[in-house]
């Protein structure tokens, strides 16, 4: 499978630009009643992750193609089928392979949706 299906893709989900951290990828959110999200994205091209820092814990896995991530300054790589996981407060930034799909789980709100 080379895409997320349809159903996961609805344009009410769609993640706002001005909520990535990378550029030329698309995501889509799903909201937990706990305030927790789940999100999926697509990387178009390869990309670098900005620096951030977020005040909740992070987890995701790589579906397809490749992730290499600076976490606190140590690089790792994650590549389909592995999973990582990244503790509130870790400065994290990144490159990204094109074509590569992840799902992240946040403990927080993360995403906000973009305009329909």
């Amino acid at each position: 499978m080379a895409q997320f299906p349809a159903f996961m893709k609805n344009p009410a989900n769609r993640i706002a630009s001005s909520s990535q951290n990378t550029p030329g990828i698309e995501g889509y959110v799903f909201d937990g009643v706990d305030g927790s999200q789940m999100t999926f994205w697509t990387t178009e091209s390869d990309a670098e992750t900005r620096e951030h820092v977020h005040a909740f814990d992070e987890w995701f896995v790589v579906i397809e193609g490749l992730y290499t991530l600076t976490l606190d300054g140590r690089e790792i790589t994650v590549g389909a089928g592995q999973e990582c996981f990244i503790p509130k407060g870790t400065t994290i930034a990144g490159r990204v392979k094109a074509g590569t799909r992840t799902v992240h789980a946040f403990g927080a709100r993360r995403a906000t949706r973009a305009p329909v």
